[in-house]
């Protein structure tokens, strides 16, 4: 058996390995855990950025992956604690997001500013127990290359954004996205598709 399945076969070595990491009722990791424990485990291409301001709520037993020449501004939050965060090449994660894993994000994608992609939601269909009680779901979210997500959107657990689309501002993302697609609004529809034949972005009916 590995150290790592010893650990989460044991109740109590899984409690005090969490607490040693992270202090209780808390999401961000102590800092001994961000100076000497994630640099070994977390991987960050060449040229890649992490603003001075970024709250980076990473753990080691998940992934986090920034991949080459991509940046993540001021102010964002990104978090691995309930699953991997895989951020692709040539990435712009404007400022002010909120990227809870697991979330795998493609290449050239553009986020803009203050956008949610949460792949987390909270159990809350036991009325006797305070939502904060209750276990938590978490359902993949994956952003294909060249997408364009615009500001103060909302990208919802489970969603999977095809290539080369584009996510209106304040649009909330419940459901699949097909590829070469605009959608907006809320719940987002599709506004418009790219039409290979004409080479034009037509309007869907």
């Amino acid at each position: 058996m590995s150290l790592k399945a010893a650990i989460k076969s044991n109740p109590r070595i899984k409690k005090l390995i969490h607490w040693m990491l992270i202090p209780s009722g808390e999401a961000r990791p102590r800092f001994w855990v961000k100076l000497f424990i994630n640099p070994f485990f977390h991987q960050t291409g060449k040229g890649s950025q992490i603003r001075w301001h970024t709250r980076m709520d990473v753990l080691p037993f998940n992934k986090f992956v920034l991949g080459a020449s991509s940046t993540i501004e001021d102010y964002c939050t990104i978090n691995n604690g309930v699953g991997d965060v895989i951020i692709g090449n040539n990435t712009l994660i404007g400022i002010g997001n909120t990227i809870i894993g697991p979330i795998t994000i493609g290449n050239n994608v553009i986020f803009a500013q203050n956008i949610v992609a949460s792949a987390l939601n909270h159990e809350y269909r036991d009325p006797n127990i305070p939502i904060s009680k209750q276990p938590i779901n978490t359902a993949a979210i994956t952003i294909e290359d060249d997408c364009w997500i615009a500001a103060n959107s909302v990208i919802t657990a489970g969603v999977r954004i095809g290539k080369h689309s584009v996510i209106a501002a304040g649009a909330v993302v419940t459901k699949d996205v097909p590829p070469f697609s605009v959608v907006v609004g809320n719940p987002a529809k599709i506004l418009k598709k790219f039409d290979f034949d004409s080479g034009i972005w037509e309007r869907v009916n």
